[in-house]
């Protein structure tokens, strides 16, 4: 049943709207600016990491956990927000998250010391991993598998990545015009806005029967997200050869597989064991996880370009990353269309191969103002294809599985994109750096992002089965 007011929607009887009406309109639109914020918050402060330190006294070492501290709550709490969304109720922990996002917003603006202002991340990263997967949960639960879902979905990740790189350009003005404190800011109104219009469009969604929380499984799965996610964070900061980088992996990857074989015994399990084993579930989320890892990463290393061979200032080099916005913005407009046509799994390999052949490109970059057009044009036709894998993927992910279920699942599909934005980073400067020439180095990152891509390619060729475009119907957009 949809969660929209007077939008119901009888999945068995085959009753679905056959376009978006002006209530689903305003769902979509709310749900989508949510979005579009919190995907802007992921990337505003970037610019102004070094300002920031300045202004309230951070050491060197204590200024990366601005951005880990953040990290390790939004991707470490995901999964266990999406069950929590499922069992409590979607709209009431995508409001209290909003929330939640405001005043820890708030709190940043007007923090007066380095603790304060890590302690704001702290909550900023609690509010993203509880909203994300409860407002896609909602998308999802909103709006029926077929064409409608797969159009909200395009949007919705086609203003995700835009919000990515609207988040650099617009930490950079704000931060050169105004204030570092505005890059907080600028959050509050939006969830002001947001919080005074969703409770009219969007009613609760939960089940009648109410089962208990996996407590076991949810304390595994989320120790073990926090251990992976710092030992990447430390990779980025001490090199892949440091203890600590090498012994938090580890240690995650051990809890989450003790996870697991709770999961294949708990009687209310976080995660159903049948449903990681569900083929569409499980390769969709690897590609998902390939197609974030990778053009998030690439952007870290083309800003290195930008800046330290080509010697552009920073709001220089995150203005030019304007033509990947449009390009990602594109990509998640024709996506449902491609998807209606060709199938899921043909999506992901068509953008996928897109994406290959454009990064490949960048090989050729040279020293010299005159690479900038193979620049802008690469990373445009490489958004194209990185949304169509992230529309893809996320169709992929969420499709087959039963309203009480949705917020599971894009709780998984929003680990899935947190860990692959922060895995990326640290792999690709670790290759970059292992060459003392910084062009070298970014030219061998570019080589190996790029089998990367081709990696998610094989698997989705080799292993991934999804339905074809006939199968889920042909409503009208």
């Amino acid at each position: 049943m949809s969660v929209v007011e007077g939008a119901r929607v009888d999945t068995g009887a085959g009753e679905v709207p056959a376009r978006l009406d002006g209530r689903l309109r305003l769902v979509l639109g709310v749900l989508l600016v949510a979005q579009f914020m919190l995907a802007v918050d992921f990337s505003i402060l970037n610019v102004a990491l070094p300002v920031i330190g300045d202004g309230l006294g951070f050491s060197l070492s204590g200024l990366q956990w601005i951005a880990t501290s953040f990290a390790l709550c939004a991707a470490g709490f995901t999964l266990l927000f999406g069950r929590v969304a499922d069992l409590f109720g979607r709209r009431r922990l995508f409001l209290v998250g909003l929330a939640v996002l405001g005043l820890s917003s708030m709190a940043g603006g007007l923090a007066n010391s380095p603790e304060m202002l890590i302690v704001a991340r702290v909550f900023q990263g609690l509010a993203t991993a509880a909203v994300t997967p409860a407002g896609l949960s909602l998308l999802t639960t909103s709006f029926p598998e077929g064409p409608l879902r797969q159009k909200a979905l395009g949007l919705n990740g086609a203003l995700m990545s835009a919000g990515f790189t609207t988040g650099a350009i617009l930490g950079g003005v704000l931060t050169d015009l105004l204030s570092w404190r505005w890059a907080f800011f600028i959050n509050v109104p939006v969830a002001l806005a947001v919080l005074l219009i969703a409770p009219t469009v969007i009613k609760e969604s939960r089940p009648s029967a109410r089962p208990k929380l996996d407590l076991p499984g949810a304390t595994a799965v989320t120790l073990g997200l926090l251990a992976l996610v710092y030992g990447l964070t430390q990779a980025g900061e001490h090199g892949w050869g440091a203890p600590s980088a090498l012994g938090w992996p580890a240690a995650g990857v051990v809890l989450l597989i003790v996870f697991y074989a709770i999961e294949s015994r708990s009687a209310a399990p976080l995660v159903p064991v049948g449903v990681l084993k569900k083929k569409t579930v499980a390769w969709g989320n690897i590609a998902g996880l390939i197609a974030f890892l990778t053009e998030t990463s690439l952007v870290f290393l083309m800003t290195l370009y930008l800046q330290e061979v080509l010697d552009l200032s920073p709001l220089t080099a995150g203005l030019s990353f304007g033509v990947l916005g449009v390009g990602t913005v594109i990509g998640g407009s024709v996506a449902p269309r491609v998807i209606g046509a060709v199938g899921t799994r043909s999506t992901l390999i068509v953008g996928g191969v897109l994406q290959a052949v454009a990064t490949l490109s960048l090989v050729a970059l040279g020293e010299t103002s005159a690479s900038m057009w193979l620049l802008l044009v690469a990373t445009f036709a490489g958004g194209v294809g990185n949304m169509l894998v992230i529309v893809g993927f996320m169709v992929t992910a969420t499709t087959g599985l039963p309203d009480h279920e949705q917020g599971m699942a894009t709780g998984l599909a929003t680990m899935t994109q947190q860990i692959g934005i922060t895995m990326g980073t640290p792999i690709m400067s670790a290759v970059a750096a292992a060459n003392t020439d910084i062009q070298a180095g970014i030219t061998t990152a570019v080589v190996v992002n790029t089998a990367v891509v081709v990696l998610g390619i094989l698997t989705t060729v080799l292993f991934l089965r999804t339905e074809q475009p006939g199968d889920q119907g042909n409503s009208a957009l």
